[in-house]
């Protein structure tokens, strides 16, 4: 029999309900901290197991575990570790083809008597595959089958008649987090390679790097410091930035010239070369500089683009404001 519907019109406890979060909130997070306090004994051995891999990590589980597993092989695949769900309803019917002995699969079960797994435990144990076991029960026979196990701690579920997988899938879907940022640590996963993974929307544009966004050096204007304004001028106007890059004797940055440089200097402007009229010791930034970065200096500065340098100070690019705004950096 259902339980009774309440009607939209009718009041609740707000202080239960506040209460009843409040429990939940605290009772999955001392099982964290549980946890982090003393880590499954095979946790280190896990990440090694999983660095050797040379192919994927196949993750499996059914209902609640399962929903778990897509989202650990997910936090996986974007973070440098690839990785792979397998249903395991699926693979019993041809998708234990996914799995090689390359793989290294982890199963997750809270009582580890999942039924439905029965084809992919005898499949790694058939071929001689790494299996990793995700369990609350340490005598379970999933965790007995397993060549390395993860040992959840045996905390109560958070849920109001104690059966519901709150805690238990809180506590897997933390240890795979684990996992995977300790995987990064090891791999010297840094923001380039995050950015490759997510490249559409504000996450991957907020890791975008200068030299993505920028001008190259053969689209700017560049114009050594003794040229005249005239063709100083021509060349700016030919490329359409609205500034140019004055180089000294040795290619380096001397200085930029501007719009707003050239209004200063209206009064005899002809009779003047690029190197009088350039502002020196502008703001520049490094190619591999966050764009998101450089456009918080451009707005603090107050200028429209800054001139991209090399290690030898030499201009390599123009970054504006306009390719950052295009490239969704706010």
């Amino acid at each position: 029999m259902y339980p009774k519907p309440i009607s939209a019109r009718q009041s609740i406890d707000a202080d239960q309900v506040r209460a009843a979060a409040s429990r939940v909130l605290t009772v999955e997070g001392n099982a964290v901290l549980q946890m982090a306090e003393a880590l499954p004994s095979d946790f280190i051995a896990s990440v090694e197991t999983i660095l050797d891999c040379k192919g994927r990590v196949i993750l499996s589980g059914i209902g609640k575990s399962g929903h778990i597993a897509r989202k650990i092989a997910a936090t996986f695949a974007s973070t440098g570790t690839p990785a792979q769900f397998v249903h395991p309803s699926e693979a019993s019917h041809g998708d234990l083809g996914m799995v090689t002995n390359d793989d290294v699969c982890i199963l997750i079960s809270n009582s580890g008597e999942t039924t439905e797994l029965g084809d992919i435990i005898s499949h790694t144990r058939r071929f001689a595959i790494p299996m990793i076991a995700i369990s609350r029960k340490a005598d379970s026979t999933l965790m007995r089958a397993a060549d390395l196990r993860l040992l959840l701690p045996d905390a109560p579920e958070a849920c109001s008649i104690g059966m519901a997988p709150t805690t238990s899938t809180t506590l897997t879907l933390a240890l795979g987090d684990a996992l995977a940022v300790a995987l990064m640590q090891q791999r010297g996963f840094v923001h380039e390679h995050f950015r490759i993974f997510h490249p559409g929307g504000k996450l991957g544009s907020k890791l975008a790097q200068v030299h993505q966004l920028m001008h190259s050096v053969d689209e700017i204007p560049i114009v050594p410091a003794d040229a005249p304004m005239s063709e100083t001028l021509i060349t700016m106007t030919r490329a359409g930035f609205g500034i140019a890059c004055v180089i000294d004797d040795e290619g380096g940055l001397a200085g930029v010239i501007s719009d707003g440089d050239i209004r200063r200097n209206i009064d005899g402007l002809l009779e003047k070369s690029a190197g009088d009229v350039a502002t020196r010791s502008p703001q520049t930034a490094p190619p591999d500089m966050l764009a998101a970065e450089a456009m918080a200096i451009m707005n603090a500065r107050k200028v429209n683009a800054l001139v991209v340098l090399d290690e030898s100070k030499r201009p390599v690019g123009l970054l504006r404001l306009h390719e950052c705004l295009r490239a969704g950096i706010a």
